[in-house]
């Protein structure tokens, strides 16, 4: 097999695997937080609930996509490899959002406290929502059909 070559892969491949990797690195980062004064404390990704689940989406499909162009021995599915990193990336996008808004966030300025969403899971939207509107892009130029389809069968009766 020869060396995966990173000058090969177009730019809408980079975006997708660039946005993986942002989310690889936003799931460790605060997604959510509470500040008091001088005092605040925060989780992460995987301990603010079920976003972790899409932002580990969001990386398998940008992983999925440079196995693809690597020419790794990945297994075969009944859909192309554009349609795979779309819904991967879709699905994993709307998890994060809707993760971002059940999120409970308020705070009082007289107090002098807040709570809310912090810096990990806005970077997981823009990455996720970058990625998705590129794997569009990718789908739209690759020709695949979409899963939903009616593919003809070529077994109909005569007359039919």
């Amino acid at each position: 097999m020869a060396a995966f070559d990173m000058k090969k892969l177009s730019t809408g491949d980079r975006v997708i695997a660039g946005a993986g990797v942002v989310a690889l690195i936003s799931i460790f980062l605060p997604w959510e937080g509470v500040s008091s004064g001088p005092f605040s404390a925060s989780e992460s990704g995987f301990s603010s609930g079920f976003g972790w689940l899409g932002a580990l989406l969001i990386v398998g499909a940008a992983a999925y996509l440079l196995m693809i162009r690597s020419g790794s021995n990945v297994p075969n599915f009944s859909y192309g490899p554009a349609v795979i990193v779309l819904g991967a990336s879709l699905i994993g996008t709307l998890i994060v959002i809707i993760r971002w808004l059940t999120l409970p966030s308020g705070g009082s300025g007289i107090q002098g406290y807040s709570w809310g969403p912090s810096i990990g899971i806005y970077l997981t939207l823009i990455a996720g929502i970058a990625q998705a509107l590129f794997a569009l892009k990718m789908f739209r130029s690759s020709g695949e059909a979409v899963p939903w389809a009616n593919k003809p069968t070529g077994d109909k009766p005569e007359g039919a």
